[in-house]
């Protein structure tokens, strides 16, 4: 079983090409499931439909796993009897005929444009942790990054000159992302830091380092943030991945085309970029509770 759990994690890697955490997620998702048949003494290779259908019955009424969360594991179980068929060790897939659970479309949450100018107006200090974090808070809100994609950027792929950065997605997509002036400025702050706290040292490629010239983590990018939000009395609690939402949401607001606003975010569906829409209405049910006059 341990086999087969490296195989279909290096499947994962080399030939679907998805993200690190991705593949993480359902290398998790499969041993789980490996764990669960060895506790029946069952042969993953022999379940059929029944079986599997069972185990994510019991993932739900037992562990009360939320549908998200059922939803990535049926994804991960289809995966890996795609590649046990494509490594011709089964006739046929078990799990061809799966539907997985129905997500509920949430409005996502995003930053006020207030709070958003009390974080981007927030004294850095010229202290290099402080403005490392302050140019970090720009690029996720002006390009609309993941943080994974933040924390790989390398000074190669910033072109201040035409305002603009180049970033790999999930996949190893490439998109080309505009940047505005301001968040450019920012950045040029943070690197003067990081060359008069580095020139003369070994450091790691990537823009945002650590103390010690290593690749920052997202744990410590995730505290940096976190911290700063509260310092700058920010109304609620922040974290990287707001900031993407709050592009997004902020774009759309402001008029932006859907289809400009999925090829920034670097989606591979309208459909992702979709739930964006719903911000604008999002605001209905406050207006109506605030001006109509049976209140």
């Amino acid at each position: 079983m341990t086999g087969l759990a490296e195989a279909f994690y290096r499947y994962l890697t080399l030939e679907r090409g998805l993200s690190r955490n991705t593949c993480l997620a359902y290398a998790g998702d499969l041993k789980a499931f490996l764990d669960y048949c060895s506790a029946l003494k069952s042969d993953p290779l022999k379940a059929d439909a029944h079986f599997i259908e069972e185990y994510l019955w019991a993932l739900r009424s037992v562990k009360k796993l939320k549908a998200a969360s059922i939803f990535r594991k049926t994804e991960a179980l289809r995966c890996f009897y795609r590649f046990m068929m494509l490594e011709g060790k089964l006739p046929a897939d078990p799990t061809r005929n799966f539907k997985a659970p129905r997500l509920a479309q949430r409005v996502p949450r995003f930053i006020s444009g207030r709070d958003m100018e009390k974080l981007l107006s927030f004294p850095a200090r010229d202290k290099f942790a402080r403005m490392r974090t302050m140019a970090a808070i720009e690029l996720l809100y002006a390009a609309g990054l993941r943080i994974s994609e933040l924390l790989a950027l390398r000074l190669e792929a910033v072109n201040a000159q035409q305002g603009w950065m180049r970033v790999f997605g999930k996949g190893a997509k490439e998109r080309i992302v505009p940047v505005h002036k301001a968040a450019l400025e920012t950045l040029k702050k943070y690197l003067a830091l990081r060359q008069a706290k580095f020139g003369g040292r070994t450091a790691d490629a990537e823009i945002f380092v650590n103390r010690d010239g290593r690749k920052l983590s997202r744990v410590q990018l995730w505290k940096d943030i976190v911290k700063l939000g509260r310092e700058a009395d920010v109304a609620i609690e922040i974290y990287p991945h707001l900031f993407r939402h709050t592009f997004a949401s902020h774009l759309v607001q402001g008029g932006a085309d859907l289809r400009a606003v999925q090829e920034m975010l670097g989606h591979s569906s309208l459909n992702t970029t979709q739930i964006y829409s719903h911000v604008e209405k999002s605001g209905v049910k406050a207006a109506h509770e605030k001006f109509h006059p049976d209140r």
